[in-house]
């Protein structure tokens, strides 16, 4: 059988309340905050081709951690990489690390951890920002270099005010394994400026799995955030913005926790509509990310042995600018340039009772630089018919400041090397005249550098650097369609790539007396799969949903699979929706996971070898008293089944835990969350 589940877990459903399809180079004002939607379902819709955007303020099921990776997870075509109850790596189509662009307020956030226990989705509050959009694949230029797998938009937009007044968001939620989130979002102004500002605030305990055995995975974090804005008319912004946030975590696949999570952030962005008839609009941005990360043995779990902590850090600058212009009546370009910063430092202690951590001065061990431009233009052939492409040119530089790799000499200490990369895509899209259909099809290319974690963290198979990795090379064909009629909606998307100098880490290798190094590797490999989502409404009240995910992948210089390559999954849904109340259902089946290379995968985890299937059932209910407010409520793995993901880490063994191959997912949860929205 092609499916062999062990049981079935219960997960929720409902049907997702959309914002408008986001174009590549414009998108829409975000709804008014009193708008509050149901609970979301199997898949928020794609109303155009590649692009998916959704409400992060609208609850989910299952309920999602508090950070960003979590809540993509619920977006059909990614995954997640556990390694405790927050905090996993996000995987769109099986790629993950700097392979998928991660943007917050447009901004640039790299994690401080050599061994990734914070992504940059580690630092996102997803209810805390007002839409998210995902764009699929090497097609757009615009976001950054080197995003072959996708780009990841958080973004928050206030709008103008039309008179003197107030907005308010907040929200309550409270859960099982002491799960408490809470969230304010706020906004006062008139239509000449606004003052906006928000906290969150969310903590957990130990999670249990199907069997009633606890994880090691418990979580504490809080954010705040204010922004000051000045709007003399509806086509200029001026905005200034701070936020700050810190947080601990515990982590069953390691021998340290999480302990600080520290983040301060300033951010400045302009821009200005109808400039003149040539310039649509322009657009200026710079800001300034510190992470400060700590991590110890002794904190969060029993001690054991001497107190080691490690305390990297790492500093992101950047700064963009850019202008839409309208070439012809058909044509839209898009021009501008960035730039992007970002030293990386590291302290240590094997004693923080003899030698505190606080007391050693920090050691930069590496830094990156950026300078790109790019455009990207967007012509309308004939009704119903677009053309887009863009090109992207970046200029690299890595320095790497190590003078001791692993108590050996680094062989690249004090080298600089630079890189000159190129990307570009086009796509031509094409509406079916009078069916309700629009198909596409795109041809990218995107060339990226190898990251901190693939150049730096990692050795390679003849020295302890890695400092020579060649960049990594993509060229991917994406087509698809969107059919969008009254009662039944269907998106269908398919992705064929080629990737010369695919940048595969592989672990436990020995090399002379020294065994269990993780290495860098160039090879070349095949990756191609798809999506497909449909909505059908039965009635007025009923409506049915679902989306499948498949993606696969081959290591063609070894001959063997891919490695971390997700299972291929689907959800069916289903929903009834009358006056104030509503309810859903969601089943979610993945399958086995027969491929799989042991050892080998990406700079968040290797394959573990063969994953079972496994089936997941929840529901869900929602009651809407008044307008602007919403109680919802679920039960996620209603069967308590014990499973987890074949994109999972390895368990490690942690005192007083239970150590599994993976680390299982939560058992039975049950969670309700009060919402109210007003302006």
């Amino acid at each position: 059988m092609f499916f062999r589940f062990s049981s079935i877990s219960l997960a929720c459903a409902a049907s997702a309340v959309l914002h408008g399809a986001l174009a590549q180079t414009t998108r829409p004002e975000a709804e008014p905050l009193a708008q509050l939607p149901d609970v979301v379902v199997t898949a928020p819709r794609m109303q155009q081709p590649l692009v998916i955007t959704t409400d992060p303020k609208a609850p989910r099921q299952p309920i999602p951690a508090h950070d960003g990776a979590d809540y993509l997870k619920t977006i059909p075509g990614f995954s997640v990489i556990r390694k405790a109850g927050t905090d996993g790596d996000p995987v769109l189509r099986g790629m993950a690390g700097s392979r998928l662009g991660i943007l917050l307020d447009g901004q640039h956030i790299l994690g401080g951890c050599g061994g990734r226990m914070d992504p940059p989705t580690a630092y996102v509050f997803p209810e805390a920002y007002d839409s998210i959009t995902v764009l699929k694949g090497p097609q757009s230029v615009l976001y950054g270099p080197g995003n072959s797998a996708g780009t990841v938009l958080f973004e928050r937009r206030t709008e103008r005010f039309a008179q003197s007044g107030s907005r308010f968001n907040g929200s309550l939620t409270a859960g099982s394994y002491d799960r408490h989130d809470g969230v304010v979002d706020a906004a006062t102004g008139n239509p000449d400026f606004y003052l906006r500002g928000g906290a969150t605030t969310s903590h957990s305990g130990d999670y249990k799995d199907g069997d009633g055995r606890s994880v090691h995975s418990r979580y504490e974090r809080w954010s705040a955030d204010a922004a000051l804005g000045l709007t003399p008319d509806d086509n200029t912004l001026l905005e200034l913005s701070f936020a700050r946030s810190d947080g601990k975590a515990a982590y069953a696949d390691r021998a340290m926790d999480g302990v600080r999570f520290a983040r301060d952030n300033v951010g400045f962005r302009f821009s200005k509509r109808h400039v003149s008839a040539l310039i649509a609009k322009l657009e200026a941005q710079a800001y300034r990310n510190y992470i400060d990360h700590v991590m110890d043995n002794y904190s969060l779990r029993p001690v054991s042995g001497m107190r080691m902590v490690s305390n990297p850090d790492r500093t992101t600058s950047g700064a963009r600018v850019a202008a839409t212009l309208r070439v012809t009546e058909a044509s839209q370009l898009v021009v501008g340039a960035d730039l992007q910063e970002n030293e990386h430092t590291l302290r240590t202690t094997q004693n923080q009772l003899a030698q505190p951590y606080q007391d050693k001065p920090r050691a930069e061990d590496a830094n990156f630089r950026n300078a790109g431009i790019f455009g990207e233009l967007t012509h309308v052939l004939g009704e119903g018919d677009r053309i887009v492409t863009g090109l992207r040119a970046d200029r690299w530089q890595a320095q790497d400041r190590r003078a001791v790799v692993a108590l050996l000499p680094n062989p690249s200490a004090g080298r600089t090397r630079n890189d000159t990369l190129g990307s570009g895509f086009a796509r031509v899209e094409h509406e079916l005249g009078r069916t309700p259909m629009t198909v596409y099809a795109g041809v990218g290319h995107s060339e990226r550098f190898p990251d901190y974690w693939e150049l730096i963290a990692k050795e390679s198979a003849a020295s302890v650097s890695a400092f020579d990795t060649r960049p990594e090379k993509t060229n991917q064909l994406d087509v698809g369609a969107i059919y969008d009629s009254a009662a039944l909606h269907v998106e269908v998307s398919g992705f064929y790539g080629k990737v010369n100098d695919f940048i595969q880490i592989q672990s436990r290798v020995t090399k002379g007396a020294r065994t269990g190094i993780a290495i860098t590797r160039n090879i070349d490999a095949t990756t191609w799969g798809g999506e497909v989502g449909a909505t059908y409404a039965v009635n007025k009240v009923w409506k049915l949903d679902g989306s499948l995910a498949w993606a696969r992948g081959s290591n063609d210089t070894d001959g063997t699979p891919l490695a971390q390559m997700p299972a291929l999954e689907t959800r069916i849904g289903l929903r009834y929706d009358k006056d104030a109340w509503s309810f859903g259902t969601l089943l979610r089946l993945v399958a086995e996971q027969n491929r799989f290379d042991l050892n080998k995968g990406n700079i968040v985890g290797q394959d573990l070898g063969r994953a079972p299937g496994f089936g997941v059932f929840s529901v869900n209910g929602g009651w809407k008293p008044k307008k602007g407010m919403l109680v919802s409520a679920g039960i996620d793995n209603l069967f308590d089944k014990t499973y987890a993901e074949n994109l999972s880490k390895a368990g490690a063994m942690v005192a007083g835990y239970v150590q599994t191959v993976r680390i299982n997912e939560p058992g039975r949860t049950v969670w309700v969350k009060a919402q109210i929205a007003l302006d």
